[in-house]
């Protein structure tokens, strides 16, 4: 039995102790301490050799090891070798001794003893670095240890990982064996499937990237999924990870997995869905910490003994089975499924996991590459999300109420706030000869790091003071805000600009990433292959681009006959802003003429709340026969299902749905068949203009591209294909689509229409359209 490992997960996977104690730990820790380490291993001197790779093969009873990991540095003298492991902490350096965490000294023995082993050692120094990033003061412990009391420590380490190691043995021989009998799940493909699939194989075997369009209804989830999991049986990748921009995409990725479970109920696959932590946790309002959670103490005391019996019994990790397996056992749900994760195949979660530098998962994604495969479902919505994730924005407000909370004792951490408040006040002085309330500057201020750190540093020592007391919250949330700011603050480069804004008396500064490329590919570069796929990743070339550029490009025709959809434009209607009030009631003469025609659910897609509510509410005055239903701002789950729930194939009267391009019933919902026969599509989908947005424009314009296109086109347009690909969404639907706006039918609209819309036909008046749509109703499909 052979198992490769790297030490370091192999000894904080088996050491492991204590509790879940997030008050004083920021998520971007690790990021910090790669920053952390250069510094140090540069500063060490002609001594120090930095970054060592290391590796042994050890025997273990029945099981041989190959275990690797890389020194932080090796400091070799004329009568000493020593081992250097750099560790970052938040805890005071006063309370860190030799007992501080034996992880860390198990880390540099196994080192160590490799070192010893290759170079005929017979002892060998072992030092732990510890440096505060709060505070930057450093502590270096070392003691000295022999080959023998190495050997001590690694086997005893190993023979704890025992039975973890049969197990991940025999389950991958099992899993890969059942997945070289995979077969595709369904009789046939559809028209267009099999050349996915086959796409999707190619770009993992080659160890490539894949950006593919491809339309709704194809079968994209299991175009995708399929050939990941026969790439796995073929040890091509070794686990999937489904990532997903909203709820309702993970569902679709799970379905598709459960129907491989039903078509081969003895196939060895584990799954899990990652869900949320505020979702899952069980405390009324999240605190992640012993003292006020029950759930997070003595978490790692207890986790690997319930790990391991889960994991013997499961193969399908749902939220609701680990919530049970948490709850039975008092530890928390949301760590629990991450503990799960590392021991499955497939995992379905949120795009954040991989690419928000404080949610990744640190594990699978930090300083290292694994043998991963990367499904980015949707992915015309990650540049947007990755632009906020790569951003960040602090406030006067924020600081100002910090320090009012506070004891007047608390003097350091006062002055520290008051410092960060005359800055903001410096900013606001900025605007009294400015009309604007906000500006941008292509550089980065040199007035605000010092007094940010400043409060980091005095933040930790007040939270150090008070560790055994209930922490502030605000504070808290403040000073890891403050730190991811200074985190990007050094990363500041000509993909950044700044934008402060005032509000009244408020003043925000914001790092805004106007191009997060850079950052999405050194994510996937983390994995193997990567497919990036959607119903409208158009023009591909704009959307591969946006996600990290190399790789192969793929577009797959639409499976359904034209003849199905009857696609229509009122291109003689304006719905620029100016024009909005005189155009509206023509609006919803078209609405009705197309609602009208034939009984059934519809839905209009509107570019903005306002927009929409003001022609819910003059069709609702003009034709008050009709049933209509209109999207809410902030509403609940349940209140989402029950609007969802209206669209009932068993309704016998006609309802129309207005709601909001790009919202929750823009894209992600599947109403099939006379669930839904028709949608009206009102305006391109420009986003309202705004600084952001020509911060946006101005950069691809500098870069030789189309601003304008990049920041408004591209992704208001991606909205239009969006709800009007709510229609067809099976062979056998039939429905149509109205689009109406006059630069619908301009050169620069209809070059990036997709293939499929080839048969886009000009209405009129609602007269005209009347006609159309009496000639399509009545026409025979091929389905039919």
């Amino acid at each position: 039995m052979h198992i490769k490992i790297a030490i370091k997960r192999l000894v904080e996977f088996v050491l492991r102790q204590g509790s879940i104690d997030s008050r004083f730990t920021s998520s971007d820790r690790a990021l910090l301490g790669s920053r952390i380490h250069r510094k140090l291993q540069k500063e060490a001197g002609k001594d120090y050799q930095s970054e060592q790779f290391l590796t042994i093969d050890i025997c273990e009873v029945n099981i041989l090891y190959t275990l690797h990991g890389r020194a932080d540095g090796i400091i070799r003298q004329q009568d000493s070798v020593t081992i250097d492991e750099i560790k970052t902490v938040s805890t005071p350096i006063e309370l860190i001794d030799e007992n501080y965490n034996k992880a860390h000294w198990a880390q540099g023995c196994f080192y160590g003893y490799i070192v010893c082993k290759n170079e005929n050692l017979s002892h060998i120094n072992i030092q732990l670095t510890y440096y505060n990033i709060d505070t930057d003061e450093i502590k270096r412990i070392t003691k000295e240890f022999t080959v023998q009391q190495l050997e001590d420590v690694v086997y005893s380490v190993l023979k704890e990982y025992r039975k973890w190691a049969q197990m991940s043995y025999e389950w991958k021989e099992a899993r890969d064996s059942s997945l070289k009998q995979l077969q595709f799940p369904f009789s046939q493909y559809r028209h267009g499937q099999r050349q996915l699939a086959v796409a999707v194989y190619k770009s993992i075997r080659e160890k490539d990237r894949l950006f593919a369009c491809a339309p709704t209804g194809i079968g994209k989830t299991m175009s995708t999924v399929f050939p990941s999991l026969k790439a796995m049986g073929e040890d091509l990748t070794d686990k999937v990870f489904y990532l997903t921009a909203k709820t309702v995409t993970a569902v679709a990725a799970n379905d598709a997995i459960g129907i491989i479970y039903d078509k081969m109920p003895d196939i060895a696959l584990k799954t899990l869905t990652v869900t949320a932590k505020d979702k899952v946790c069980f405390l009324e309002k999240r605190k992640c910490d012993p003292i006020s959670c029950p759930y997070a103490k003595n978490y790692f005391d207890k986790v690997n003994d319930v790990l391991y019996n889960s994991l013997q019994q499961n193969n399908v990790f749902s939220r609701e089975l680990i919530e049970k397996i948490a709850k039975d056992h008092s530890l928390c749900p949301y760590e629990l499924s991450l503990d799960i994760s590392e021991w499955c195949d497939v995992i379905i979660c949120d795009y954040n996991y991989l690419f928000d530098p404080q949610a990744k998962l640190q594990r699978f994604f930090e300083n290292r590459k694994g043998e991963y495969t990367f499904l980015i479902d949707e992915a015309h919505n990650l540049p947007d999300r990755a632009r906020e994730m790569y951003s960040c924005q602090i406030d006067k407000k924020s600081y100002f109420e910090a320090k009012k909370s506070l004891d007047k004792k608390e003097k350091k951490l006062i002055k520290s706030l008051n410092g960060i408040n005359n800055m903001f006040i410096d900013y606001r002085h900025k605007f009294d000869n400015l009309e604007e309330n906000r500006f941008v500057l292509q550089e980065l201020p040199s007035d605000i790091e010092k007094p940010l750190r400043s409060f980091v540093k005095e933040a930790a020592d007040y939270f150090d003071k008070h560790k055994n007391e209930e922490p502030d919250e605000n504070l808290q949330t403040l000073y890891f805000e403050t730190k991811f700011f200074i985190r990007i603050l050094e990363e500041y480069n000509d993909k950044y600009v700044t934008i402060v804004s005032k509000y009244g008396d408020n003043v925000s500064i914001k790092l805004y990433c106007t191009d997060p490329s850079e950052n999405i590919d050194r994510c996937l570069d983390t994995g193997n292959s990567a497919v990036a796929f959607s119903a409208t990743l158009t023009p591909v070339s704009y959307y591969k681009q946006q996600i990290g550029g190399s790789g192969q490009m793929i577009s797959v025709p639409s499976p359904f006959p034209q003849e199905n959809l009857g696609l229509y434009v009122a291109d003689r209607i304006s719905t620029r802003f100016a024009d909005r009030e005189k155009s509206i009631a023509e609006i919803c003469d078209m609405i009705y003429t197309v609602v009208s025609r034939k009984k059934g659910n519809y839905m209009v897609y509107f570019p903005s709340y306002s927009y929409m509510t003001d022609g819910y509410q003059k069709f609702s005055e003009k034709y008050s026969d009709i049933k209509t239903i209109i999207q809410q701002k902030d509403m609940s789950r349940q209140q989402r299902l029950d609007f969802i729930a209206e669209f009932d194939r068993a309704n016998t009267e006609t309802l129309v749905g207005f709601c909001v391009m790009g919202g929750i019933y823009g894209e992600g919902i599947d109403l099939t068949g006379d669930r839904l026969i028709g949608c009206i599509v009102v305006g391109v989908g420009l986003p309202q203009i705004n600084t952001q947005l020509d911060t946006l424009m101005e950069y691809y314009d500098k870069q030789g591209k189309n601003g304008f296109a990049y920041a408004y086109q591209y992704p208001g347009m991606n909205k239009v294909m969006q709800a009007a690909g709510r229609v067809i969404r099976t062979e056998k639907d039939k429905g149509v689509v109205l689009l109406i706006d006059s630069r619908f039918t301009t050169d620069r609209y209809i070059a990036n229409m997709p293939r499929h819309w080839s048969h886009l036909k000009t209405v009129r008046n609602s007269i005209d359209l009347k006609e159309k749509l009496n000639s399509f109703w009545n026409s025979k499909t091929p389905m039919e």
